[in-house]
Protein backbone atom coordinates (compact mmCIF):
# COMPACT_ATOMS: atom_id res chain seq x y z
CA UNK A 1 0.00 0.00 0.00
CA UNK A 2 0.94 3.98 -1.09
CA UNK A 3 1.40 5.77 2.14
CA UNK A 4 2.45 8.78 0.64
CA UNK A 5 3.55 10.53 -2.65
CA UNK A 6 5.54 14.04 -2.75
CA UNK A 7 5.35 15.34 -6.01
CA UNK A 8 7.54 18.71 -7.08
CA UNK A 9 6.05 21.76 -8.59
CA UNK A 10 7.68 24.62 -10.11
CA UNK A 11 4.52 26.92 -9.05
CA UNK A 12 3.74 26.13 -5.51
CA UNK A 13 0.37 28.29 -5.34
CA UNK A 14 -1.39 27.71 -8.05
CA UNK A 15 -0.44 23.70 -7.91
CA UNK A 16 -2.07 23.76 -4.54
CA UNK A 17 -4.81 26.02 -5.75
CA UNK A 18 -5.27 23.75 -8.57
CA UNK A 19 -4.89 20.39 -6.58
CA UNK A 20 -6.95 21.46 -3.31
CA UNK A 21 -10.02 22.43 -6.20
CA UNK A 22 -9.19 19.25 -8.19
CA UNK A 23 -9.26 16.65 -5.18
CA UNK A 24 -12.07 18.35 -3.04
CA UNK A 25 -14.71 15.86 -4.54
CA UNK A 26 -12.12 13.04 -3.09
CA UNK A 27 -12.62 15.13 0.03
CA UNK A 28 -8.99 16.01 0.08
CA UNK A 29 -8.72 19.44 2.57
CA UNK A 30 -5.15 20.82 3.75
CA UNK A 31 -3.84 18.90 6.76
CA UNK A 32 -0.30 20.51 7.22
CA UNK A 33 1.03 23.00 5.76
CA UNK A 34 4.89 24.65 6.07
CA UNK A 35 6.87 27.42 4.09
CA UNK A 36 6.74 25.69 0.39
CA UNK A 37 5.02 22.59 1.04
CA UNK A 38 1.91 21.47 2.04
CA UNK A 39 0.32 18.00 3.01
CA UNK A 40 -3.19 16.86 1.81
CA UNK A 41 -5.75 14.10 3.23
CA UNK A 42 -9.00 12.77 2.66
CA UNK A 43 -8.49 10.38 5.94
CA UNK A 44 -6.89 10.48 8.70
CA UNK A 45 -3.43 11.46 8.10
CA UNK A 46 -1.96 12.99 4.65
CA UNK A 47 -1.05 11.45 2.03
CA UNK A 48 -0.23 13.56 -0.92
CA UNK A 49 2.79 16.51 -0.59
CA UNK A 50 3.38 19.42 -2.68
CA UNK A 51 6.96 20.66 -2.42
CA UNK A 52 7.35 23.78 -4.28
CA UNK A 53 10.83 23.41 -4.62
CA UNK A 54 10.39 22.81 -8.82
CA UNK A 55 8.70 20.54 -11.21
CA UNK A 56 11.28 18.09 -12.88
CA UNK A 57 12.60 16.83 -9.76
CA UNK A 58 12.74 12.78 -8.94
CA UNK A 59 9.30 11.93 -7.37
CA UNK A 60 9.26 10.78 -3.75
CA UNK A 61 6.85 7.98 -2.91
CA UNK A 62 6.33 5.75 0.27
CA UNK A 63 4.97 2.56 1.02
CA UNK A 64 3.74 1.09 4.11
CA UNK A 65 5.16 -1.77 6.17
CA UNK A 66 3.63 -3.63 8.45
CA UNK A 67 6.99 -4.07 10.92
CA UNK A 68 10.52 -2.84 10.83
CA UNK A 69 11.93 -5.91 9.83
CA UNK A 70 10.06 -5.31 6.67
CA UNK A 71 11.66 -2.26 5.91
CA UNK A 72 14.76 -3.58 6.91
CA UNK A 73 14.22 -6.28 3.95
CA UNK A 74 13.34 -3.63 1.89
CA UNK A 75 16.22 -1.66 2.49
CA UNK A 76 18.73 -4.40 1.58
CA UNK A 77 16.99 -5.97 -1.50
CA UNK A 78 16.50 -3.01 -3.00
CA UNK A 79 20.33 -2.01 -2.96
CA UNK A 80 21.22 -5.23 -4.14
CA UNK A 81 18.53 -5.08 -7.17
CA UNK A 82 20.70 -1.72 -8.26
CA UNK A 83 19.22 1.14 -6.08
CA UNK A 84 21.51 3.67 -4.42
CA UNK A 85 20.91 4.44 -0.42
CA UNK A 86 19.43 7.57 0.20
CA UNK A 87 18.57 7.19 3.84
CA UNK A 88 19.48 4.04 5.83
CA UNK A 89 17.13 2.40 7.88
CA UNK A 90 15.75 3.62 10.89
CA UNK A 91 13.66 6.05 13.08
CA UNK A 92 12.68 9.58 11.86
CA UNK A 93 11.62 11.28 15.00
CA UNK A 94 11.38 14.76 13.08
CA UNK A 95 8.18 13.27 11.47
CA UNK A 96 6.78 10.82 14.25
CA UNK A 97 8.39 9.41 17.20
CA UNK A 98 7.80 5.80 15.87
CA UNK A 99 8.21 6.79 12.29
CA UNK A 100 11.01 3.96 11.03
CA UNK A 101 11.74 4.15 7.37
CA UNK A 102 14.95 3.69 5.02
CA UNK A 103 15.43 5.62 1.85
CA UNK A 104 16.41 4.26 -1.18
CA UNK A 105 17.16 5.56 -4.97
CA UNK A 106 15.70 4.07 -8.09
CA UNK A 107 17.47 3.14 -11.04
CA UNK A 108 15.83 6.61 -12.52
CA UNK A 109 16.71 8.69 -9.32
CA UNK A 110 13.40 8.60 -7.82
CA UNK A 111 13.12 8.68 -3.75
CA UNK A 112 11.52 5.45 -2.83
CA UNK A 113 10.90 4.85 0.85
CA UNK A 114 9.41 2.20 3.03
CA UNK A 115 7.91 2.93 6.43
CA UNK A 116 6.73 1.52 9.88
CA UNK A 117 4.50 4.20 11.83
CA UNK A 118 4.23 0.85 14.89
CA UNK A 119 6.31 0.95 17.84
CA UNK A 120 8.10 -1.42 18.10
Amino acid sequence: MIDHITLHVSDYEKSKEFFLAALAPLGYTVFKEHPGVVGLKSGGRPDFWLAGDGAGKPMHVAFSSLDRKTVDEFYAVALKAGGRDNGAPGIREQYHPDYYAAFVLDLNGNNIEAVCRKPE
